[in-house]
């Protein structure tokens, strides 16, 4: 089963989530934006299926993964 990928990105001067193409957002800032979208690769997880959160970098193409279902504990930490 495929797994499903969650981005926090600045898109637009705002922090958004993207997801299977589509964008979900604004979130004020992007300790919010992490958090929702770690609360919607859990849910996924629940549904069986893998889920990942990575967060954009400084440079628009780096990436930190935050949250990988299965390795990173749920809720996370503070």
């Amino acid at each position: 089963m495929a797994r499903v990928d969650y981005y926090v990105i600045r898109h637009e001067g705002r922090w958004k989530i993207k997801s299977n193409g589509q964008y979900f957002g604004p979130y004020e800032d992007q300790k919010i934006a992490i958090r929702t979208a770690i609360d919607a690769a859990h849910k996924t997880s629940e549904k069986g299926q893998g889920a990942q959160v990575s967060v954009q970098g400084t440079t628009f193409n780096k990436w930190r993964v935050e949250w990988v279902s299965g390795q990173h504990p749920y809720p996370p930490r503070a």
